[in-house]
């Protein structure tokens, strides 16, 4: 009787999926630690096992620079454009955990839990910044989203923060459905799963016109565009942003864009360059719908966090720029955004955060209005952020929608910058108003019982959550004053991303 054949797996190079190693021991040792009877362990432990987690993460992405290696049977491939997005990653989800320290969403939803669930949604991101294959690409995307529908509900005695899971459950199930219907329609068109496979059939053939291979690409879009909060798949944001934890929305905020930005520029400027006369327009066109749409959106809102979220929805607008033009310029500005987006939305959420702990008013405007007078700490960041997000010049955010302009133009998308400065022109709108608040308003006069308004999920914690708290004045003076910097020395962070970007010459 003969043996059956003896199976053979991949070869794995644990050295390059050590950071992911990293983010996932993290999430389990989070998870057993946070199981420990003791108050403080799990109060403080709990984050501190993150924090190290993270900086273990982002100490093997710089072990790892310059290897420039596929992993895992070319599934993940490990270069610094990976690199680059993970230490982006990095630095906002230790944000989030300074954030959430004494937040009421890890105290109802059990320390341990939170943070592993943020830890394993980090994963899930780090596996789609470097995928280079579409059934990973769909492991990395349910990695990251399921944990994140788990933390919009953490405030699990909020209606509003039950309601934000719920709703971005529903709809990113629709948008990961759509997508992986899509993926499943380019394999058909191709027969191929891997990226560069993908882009060597469609540049050999006749398939690259057919029906099946279009179809399929137009729902990768969509399905993608469903979790960037692209135009017109963004009516989610709002509410999902205003309902969740401000802790889990500046997370959200950040991190997803940076992931699925990735992903977009892995997959639409390697594997589907070729189908670049295609998508282009498509794409071109979604991105003014999404930064007109945004950005009227936020005009009028009361609520900072629906307002955050309106302009996230015209920041995705800008950073699909860099995407369509195809060049590594653009590859370059859009990394370069989204680093300076990251350090802005930080600044703010870090300030929103601040002044819900120490007012009644939740996220209102109102929460902020004489915060110059009062708390000059959190009005500079918070300036800084709005003005950056304007993109006004001396910040972080001038340089980088000048960065997406100059690649438009370069890559005869001369229309779309155009499109960006009147974007930009109609969010001084709503980003003033905020200043003007700050520091042309008196304070108002306390409120003796939490407001409402705004939706607010932190007005809640009155005696746990009020008074000063150091980690959210570092947080915010730390983002600010990167805001300020980039402004001023832009050239790391041009060195970084151009370093970042070179890898599509290899890929291309």
């Amino acid at each position: 009787m003969s043996l059956p054949l003896a199976l053979t797996g991949p070869h794995i190079d644990f050295a390059g999926l050590s950071p992911l190693i990293a983010l996932l021991a993290g999430a389990t040792a989070a998870l057993l630690v946070g199981m420990l009877g003791s108050r403080r362990i799990r109060h403080n432990g709990v984050p501190v096992i993150s924090l190290i987690a993270l900086a273990a993460t982002a100490g093997l992405s710089i072990w790892q620079w310059k290897e420039n290696l596929p992993i895992v049977s070319h599934a993940l491939h490990v270069d610094d454009l990976a690199l680059t997005l993970n230490l982006i990653l990095v630095v906002g989800a230790a944000a989030a955990v300074l954030l959430s320290w004494r937040s009421r969403a890890p105290e109802e939803a059990a320390h341990g839990e939170f943070h592993a669930l943020l830890l394993s949604a980090l994963a899930g991101m780090t596996v789609l910044a470097a995928a280079q294959n579409i059934v990973v690409l769909f492991v990395g995307l349910e990695l990251l989203s399921i944990p994140l529908y788990v933390l919009c509900a953490t405030e699990m005695r909020r209606e509003r923060s039950l309601e934000s899971g719920l709703k971005y459950l529903i709809v990113g199930s629709v948008g990961s459905a759509t997508l992986l219907y899509g993926l499943a329609l380019l394999y058909g068109a191709t027969g191929q799963t891997g990226f560069a496979e993908i882009g060597g059939a469609l540049a050999h053939g006749s398939i690259a016109s057919d029906p099946l291979t279009l179809t399929g690409i137009a729902l990768i879009i969509a399905g993608l565009c469903f979790k960037a909060s692209v135009a017109p798949f963004h009516q989610w944001t709002p509410d999902v942003y205003e309902g969740a934890p401000t802790p889990v929305t500046a997370f959200m905020a950040v991190t997803t864009k940076v992931a699925v930005f990735g992903v977009f520029l892995r997959l639409f400027d390697t594997a589907l360059l070729g189908e670049h006369s295609n998508w282009a327009p498509a794409l071109a066109a979604l991105a003014t719908i999404t930064i007109i749409a945004g950005n009227v959106g936020a005009l009028g809102q009361s609520s900072l966090k629906r307002m955050l979220a309106y302009s996230s929805v015209a920041q995705a607008g800008y950073m699909l720029v860099g995407v369509i033009v195809g060049t590594d310029l653009g590859i370059e500005a859009t990394l370069y955004y989204l680093a300076v987006y990251l350090f802005m939305n930080v600044a703010a959420f870090a300030v929103i955060i601040a002044r819900e702990r120490e007012t009644g008013e939740g996220d209102s405007i109102a929460a902020v209005t004489g915060l110059g007078r009062d708390r000059p700490l959190l009005a500079w960041p918070m300036t800084l952020a709005m003005l950056g997000l304007a993109g006004i010049p001396a910040t972080a955010g001038f340089f980088g929608k000048f960065f997406l302009i100059e690649a438009a133009v370069n890559g005869g998308y001369t229309w779309l910058g155009i499109i960006i400065v009147v974007g930009s022109m109609i969010s001084l709108a709503y980003y003033l108003p905020v200043v003007a608040a700050m520091w042309m308003r008196p304070s108002p006069a306390p409120s003796p019982l939490p407001a409402v308004a705004g939706g607010s999920p932190e007005v809640d914690d009155a005696p746990v959550a009020r008074g000063k708290h150091w980690e959210l004045y570092f947080v915010a003076l730390l983002a600010g004053g990167a805001t300020l910097f980039f402004g001023i020395f832009p050239e790391p962070l041009f060195h970084l991303v151009g370093h970042a970007g070179s890898v599509f010459g290899s890929l291309l």
